[in-house]
């Protein structure tokens, strides 16, 4: 796809697009979170069911195979670990994040994907901001079997976001728009995939990281 055919996909998830660093914040152990995963789509379902920006998930899912070896034996070494998704079709960030995301589970069959809208996990969004105390989508959250969170990644991959930080504010708007529309098609999901592997291996070590 070219850079015209994504220019709508980075639609503001929320209020107040002020992209923050990386800080640690404790994640909780409850029971809401298993019930809420059993209620989520699996990739397949949402995909079916996506109305807005249906070029850009069917696109980058295509485009999204993960080839690295190394980095699907990681992800297969990290064992069983349920991943909860809160996503819009709607939202940019969602569109080039989570087919990546879809890609990685499938190379990791003990991995398990589940996603849900931004209504049924409005409180899981509050829960898990951003460093600049946003509740954005997709915020995704990393849990065992029994329903503790052991990490998140929120609204956009780390280095994005420390790109946002560096750039923003040497840029115009339009500029910044489109260098960050850029930014995403030339990465195709590379952060993201690693980020979330990085994710899942501190989770195995008992040192959660999250992402905000």
């Amino acid at each position: 796809m070219m850079v015209v055919a994504v220019a709508g996909l980075l639609a503001v998830c929320t209020a107040a697009p002020a992209p923050g660093l990386v800080r640690t914040v404790r994640l909780e152990r409850t029971d809401s979170l298993v019930a809420l995963f059993e209620t989520g789509r699996t990739w397949e379902a949402f995909l079916a069911a996506a109305n807005a920006r249906r070029s850009t998930w069917e696109d980058n899912y295509g485009r999204g195979a993960v080839t690295d070896s190394a980095l699907i034996a990681r992800a297969r070494a990290v064992g069983g670990w349920r991943i909860l998704v809160v996503a819009e079709d709607w939202c940019g960030d969602s569109a080039n994040t989570i087919p990546y995301l879809a890609r990685l589970v499938e190379r990791a069959p003990d991995l398990e994907l589940r996603i849900v809208n931004s209504t049924a996990g409005k409180w899981v969004m509050e829960r898990y901001r951003t460093s600049d105390g946003r509740a954005a989508t997709p915020t995704v959250v990393v849990l065992d079997r029994d329903g503790a969170a052991h990490g998140c990644l929120i609204e956009r991959p780390r280095a994005l976001k420390e790109w946002i930080v560096a750039n923003q504010p040497k840029l115009s708007e339009e500029d910044y728009r489109t260098q960050r529309i850029e930014w995403y098609r030339n990465d195709a999901g590379g952060h993201t995939v690693a980020e979330i592997v990085a994710i899942l291996e501190a989770a195995v070590q008992g040192t959660p990281v999250c992402v905000p």
